[in-house]
């Protein structure tokens, strides 16, 4: 497969280059990450079996199955919940209301709104330019039972990028074939080459057509926070819409959980004030010369429980460089792998790292000398304080990279070099 862009990626598996429902009162929730009741396995994935509430976590609303329909998109209530952890949690009882994360796919029923592009000319360097220059790569997904999210071309042979939760579409198992629109107005059926529920990402195929070129995508590790962006997709069914943003912080935690309260995918996001509503998921988040940078895949919102979220200016995307080695993978093998440690985590308070509470034999945490009760403080060059934290960076970077951690022990700060391992089955 051929990406559109105008630098390699790396292969398969190898390393990247370069509410809450509680009250104003509720004290926070710190739980391990690993059941204990569940058998002790060194590559399973620290998160495939855990009760990941750093902060209390409101279970998910009811989603009823949607029936495939072959027309534009409609508008339909929200699907998936995702809690934030740790700043934005602690917001939220500053504002006295809870806030959560709603994954962003519209479901609610409307007409179809098709915006019309006037025939002008503008500087391809400017936003105008930049933005007619890749609409023709961005798609509108029509989920089953008339909701929609978003996608894009990523390759020269008909691959697009999309969410997970969009090709699930409020059922349980993602569909076989989906529609997607095209700026231009062709409808065209996809087919689902596969979905990752542990990262969020999916991949749909469609039939080579020149008309609709690849988008080109960046290095993600580059953006900085104040990085302007755009956002492009169709919120709420209103499809080829565009918002500008800048980055607004890198490597956010964030979880999310599926329509049975179970945690899915936790992601190192980038966090961004460009708008993003139900119906952006899936879609691109650019730099300002139309590079992509991450797939938008949820927004925090202070709606009550049941209620449809908007946008409040803080929506989280998949950085690209993750996602990109996730749809080579599926592409290539059906699935994807992930990165784990190989540690149990005990419960921490924030602002004193994360408590590697056992390490599993031949681990890579083991194999790097760390030893149970150890306090990992750092991770690649990044303090941590939690949980979540932790985790999200660890599945951010592909099995087999090799980071610095820090730890104390005994009162005594070290470091090691840990090589990721890939979590089993």
């Amino acid at each position: 497969m051929s990406y559109g862009t105008d630098q390699p990626h790396a292969a398969i598996g190898a390393p990247p280059t370069a509410p809450q429902s509680a009250s104003q009162s509720a004290a926070p929730q710190h739980s391990a990450w690993w059941n204990p009741d569940a058998p002790a396995d060194p590559w399973r994935d620290p998160g495939s079996h855990a009760v990941i509430q750093t902060h209390p976590v409101p279970a998910a609303p009811a989603i009823e199955p949607l029936a495939p329909r072959p027309q534009a998109p409609q508008r339909v209530g929200l699907g998936l919940v995702v809690a934030v952890s740790a700043v934005v949690a602690l917001v939220a009882g500053t504002l006295g209301a809870a806030i959560g994360i709603w994954a962003t796919r519209s479901d609610s029923l409307g007409g179809t709104i098709t915006g019309a592009e006037p025939d002008v000319d503008r500087d391809p360097d400017s936003v105008a330019g930049v933005v007619a220059s890749i609409m023709p790569s961005v798609v509108t997904v029509l989920t089953a039972g008339g909701g929609n999210g978003s996608g894009f071309v990523v390759s020269d042979d008909g691959y697009i990028m999309t969410n997970h939760h969009v090709v699930v579409g409020g059922g349980s198992e993602p569909a076989e074939q989906l529609q997607v629109i095209f700026n231009d107005g062709e409808i065209v059926t996809a087919d689902v080459i596969g979905s990752d529920p542990d990262s969020d990402v999916a991949v749909l195929k469609i039939d080579s057509d020149e008309d609709h070129p690849a988008m080109v995508l960046a290095d993600s590790d580059q953006m900085a926070v104040g990085d302007p962006v755009l956002a492009i997709g169709a919120p709420l069914g209103l499809s080829s819409t565009v918002t500008e943003g800048i980055v607004s912080a890198i490597d956010r935690p964030v979880l999310t959980q599926n329509s049975s309260g179970e945690v899915e995918a936790v992601m190192a996001a980038i966090q961004t004030d460009a708008a993003i509503n139900p119906g952006n998921s899936g879609g691109p988040l650019t730099d300002i010369g139309g590079q992509v940078i991450g797939i938008n895949t949820a927004i925090a919102s202070t709606a009550a429980e049941g209620e449809q979220a908007g946008n409040i200016g803080i929506g989280f995307a998949i950085p690209i460089n993750q996602a990109k080695r996730i749809a080579d993978e599926i592409i290539e093998t059906g699935s994807a792998s992930h990165s784990v440690i190989g540690a149990e985590l005990g419960e921490s308070d924030l602002g004193v790292g994360v408590t590697l509470s056992r390490i599993l034999p031949d681990s890579p945490a083991e194999q790097a000398g760390l030893q149970d009760g150890d306090v990992l403080t750092s991770f690649d060059g990044q303090t941590v304080t939690e949980n979540t934290e932790l985790v999200a960076l660890i599945r951010k970077l592909a099995p087999g990279t090799t980071v610095t951690v820090v730890y104390e022990r005994d009162g005594q700060e070290d470091s090691a070099q840990v090589t990721l391992g890939a979590a089993s089955d």
